[in-house]
């Protein structure tokens, strides 16, 4: 699993310092999932995080990973990413960006470009529609699965 660089030891402070302020207790259990999150940028699913954990914390059920999880995108910690398949999957990284989705192997890869976050947004006159974020994601094959499945034809966007 690929690592975050981002300094954990801060945004562990930082959260307990947003747990604080919400009135919101910090238990062991979520600070476990919040650093399991942070160390993670795969994207993970509930049922991956908790088979991650529970070496660490053998005592946790999925019910209380699933409510934790929950917990931590009410306070902001972490978001949900709701465009990547069936099962709902969690990014730590809470900033604007982007997603890359795999089609062959669902890995899911950030993905930064200034011009992206530059696109005028709907007018909602006509729907009643107010957006409030966006987040685009884009679909095709990783480089992993591009060696494994070389004859894939390639799609050119201009």
């Amino acid at each position: 699993m690929p690592k975050r660089s981002p300094n954990v030891a801060e945004r562990l402070r930082a959260f307990e310092d947003r747990c604080r302020a919400a009135g919101f207790p910090l238990t062991v259990q979520r600070r476990v999932i919040l650093e399991t999150m942070v160390l993670r940028d795969d994207h993970p699913t509930a049922e991956q995080i908790y088979e991650a954990i529970r070496a660490q914390v053998p005592e946790i059920s999925r019910a209380t990973v699933y409510r934790v999880l929950e917990s931590l995108v009410q306070l902001g910690a972490i978001r949900r990413a709701h465009h990547l398949g069936s099962a709902t999957r969690f990014d730590s990284k809470t900033d604007h960006h982007h997603h890359m989705v795999c089609v062959q192997c669902n890995r899911v890869i950030d993905f930064e470009d200034a011009r992206l976050d530059d696109l005028p947004l709907p007018d909602h006159s006509r729907t009643g529609f107010q957006t409030t974020d966006y987040s685009i994601h884009f679909t095709g094959l990783c480089a992993e699965c591009q060696v494994d499945n070389p004859t894939t034809p390639q799609k050119t966007v201009q």
